[in-house]
């Protein structure tokens, strides 16, 4: 009984990847992909999409972008509980402000 008040409940997320044409670029993202991820929280969801479009195996058939490399956006959307920017650092992905992708 225990066990089940300490597991933590899994949701669907809306993730969008935005990407620039061109590795290094730093201004046109545009979206490249959308899709569905389950998780946790904004952390594992970052942490699959990442794993899932740097596996050449695990990539959609109908992905046009490229490896999710330094740069990349991700903007998870979760309706009502609100919009969230991250993009790929160095140190990981970091929040970023929804004028990078205008």
């Amino acid at each position: 009984m225990l066990k089940e008040l300490t597991k933590t409940k899994k949701k669907e997320y809306d993730v969008t990847i935005f990407q620039t044409p061109e590795f290094r670029q730093n201004k046109g993202f545009r979206e490249v992909y959308r899709l569905s991820i389950e998780g946790t929280d904004h952390e594992e969801c970052m942490y699959s999409v990442f794993a899932i479009f740097n596996v050449n195996d695990l990539i959609p058939d109908d992905f046009k972008g490229r490896y999710i490399t330094t740069g990349d956006i991700l903007f998870i959307d979760e309706g009502r509980g609100g919009q969230y920017y991250y993009q790929l650092k160095p140190g990981g992905w970091k929040p970023v402000n929804r004028v990078l992708i205008r």
